[in-house]
């Protein structure tokens, strides 16, 4: 039996009834600071581990065990601003451990062997917090060093690849060392709350199934947009890209999840198979189609809540010649029948007027109005799944305003807010995720057929954008991208979503 305890309580019943070991590969980086070792900190708080289990962190630089705690301690209480409650926190500091490991000499390995020694019962979790290409000297090395057990999962985290080659090539690698029941490929949308409400709201109610198709849908939409710049960042991200860097894997992982089909069951592969139905019926975008459906914009000079910001080419390390896009538009479709004929739009980009990640149903309009034109506007229904900030799901409806004079017609919303409805702390994406890991269920995570499909996809547009360039198109820091983007929609009698609220 498993309880969700409230965070803070005195929480007796746990999730994990097994022992367990996670070695963090880069475990003094930024990741693991920022997210993983806070949310581990947060399973503990929670009452969801158990009292035997361990955190080790790997990593070069050579520091002490206590100056890993004190990382550790200001990495969740200073930097993440988690409660801090004393027992727990002595608890949690006792499961940590920190060994200086190169990951690509296998003679650095002893200190971890030996650590891990008398412990092969245990389930077993190396997480992959390094460049992807060091991912598969990593696996040689375990297994040369004899640290693979049968219970030993792999975590693997993106960027798995810049192309559907450089992808394969990763995944072969560990391939020989790890089953693919194995390896949990971490895409931290997939942990985030209003995602996997989705498919609550979509397979637990009666409401939304029979209209979830071409003849109820007039379109969908779906924004990921960022507020900051590239930061610190701007030698990685150039190398990337806007497509590459969200496109990719969040988006489409949000696409899959609105049109897949319903699964036979939550468990094992069959989420992710449905998915990766959804991605080999995505229309293709290939050559000169990549300017008539795809914009790519990059950001000059701006303003963001009121206080000046450099263009991209001026960010610190730029070069100023740089054609990487921090903006990209996409109208595509998907050629099964449930969707044909539904358009479908995605747009990311940073140094946008709103940071906000949500999707948008918008429903087709009634086939015929019974109301007069001075009534008001008649505005289609519209389903918005907030992904963040304020997480939340709002169906907006037309109602008729009260009062006994002219009818008129006005749009509101049913709104629901998970903080406000539920009254609880929303978990970090990577708490549930870690969870997942630690009990052996990968409906979460991306298979190897998903992750290429994906890429199969996404080389067409990076092909069509190579062999017919069209350079970024320009935007203010501040606005909603370039007008481009606004032509993308408008000319199909559409428009974006800007009142993200």
């Amino acid at each position: 039996m498993t309880v969700d305890m409230p965070r803070g309580a005195a929480a007796k019943t746990t999730l994990i009834n097994e022992p367990f070991d996670v070695i963090v590969f880069g475990g003094r980086g930024d990741l693991a600071k920022r997210k993983l070792l806070p949310s581990l900190y947060s399973l503990d708080l929670e009452g969801h581990l158990p009292a035997e289990g361990r955190i080790i962190a790997v990593s070069r630089g050579t520091i002490s065990r206590e100056a890993f705690v004190k990382l550790v301690e200001e990495a969740c209480f200073t930097e993440a601003k988690l409660p801090r409650q004393e027992a727990v926190w002595t608890r949690f500091a006792a499961r940590l451990d920190y060994i200086t490991i190169d990951a690509t000499d296998g003679s650095t390995y002893g200190g971890l062997f030996k650590a891990l020694k008398g412990y092969e019962s245990r389930v077993r979790v190396y997480y992959l917090a390094t460049a992807p290409d060091l991912f598969g000297a990593i696996a040689d090395n375990l297994a040369a060093n004899d640290m693979l057990t049968v219970p030993t999962r792999l975590v693997l985290e993106k960027p798995l690849g810049r192309d559907l080659k450089s992808s394969q090539a990763i995944n072969a690698e560990v391939g020989r060392f790890f089953d693919e029941s194995q390896i949990y490929r971490i895409d931290h949308y997939l942990g985030k709350e209003a995602v996997q409400n989705l498919m609550a709201l979509r397979f637990a109610n009666s409401l939304f199934e029979p209209l979830w198709n071409r003849t109820f849908i007039d379109h969908v939409q779906i924004t990921v947009s960022e507020t900051v710049g590239v930061g610190g960042r701007w030698a990685y991200y150039d190398h990337s890209g806007a497509l590459r860097d969200m496109v990719q894997n969040h988006m489409l992982q949000l696409l899959c999840l609105v049109a897949m089909e319903p699964p036979i069951s939550l468990e094992g592969n069959a989420v992710r198979d449905e998915k990766t139905k959804v991605l080999r019926s995505l229309k293709p975008i290939r050559g000169a189609e990549t300017a008539q459906y795809t914009v790519r914009g990059q950001y000059r000079a701006g303003a963001i809540g009121g206080q000046p910001v450099p263009g991209y080419t001026q960010e610190t390390d730029a070069q100023p010649t740089s054609d990487t896009e921090t903006f990209v538009a996409i109208k595509t479709g998907i050629d099964n029948w449930r969707w044909s004929g539904v358009p479908f739009y995605l747009r990311t980009g940073k140094r946008l007027a709103e940071r906000c990640s949500e999707i948008m149903i918008e429903f087709t309009r009634p086939p015929h109005m019974l109301y007069p034109r001075d009534a008001g506007a008649v505005e289609p229904n519209r389903l918005v799944i907030r992904v963040q900030p304020n997480e939340g799901v709002r169906l907006q409806l037309l109602n008729k305003e009260p009062g006994p004079g002219d009818l008129k017609l006005k749009q509101a919303a049913l709104n629901l807010s998970f903080a406000e409805t539920f009254g609880q702390h929303i978990p970090d994406a990577y708490e549930r995720l870690l969870l997942d890991v630690i009990r052996g269920r990968p409906t979460l995570f991306m298979s190897r057929n998903e992750l290429e499909e994906a890429w199969r996809w996404t080389d067409g547009i990076i092909g069509g954008w190579e062999e017919y360039p069209h350079p970024v198109k320009p935007y203010t820091a501040g606005g909603w991208g370039p007008s481009a983007a606004l032509a993308l929609i408008e000319r199909d009698g559409r428009s974006w979503r800007d009142e993200m609220v």
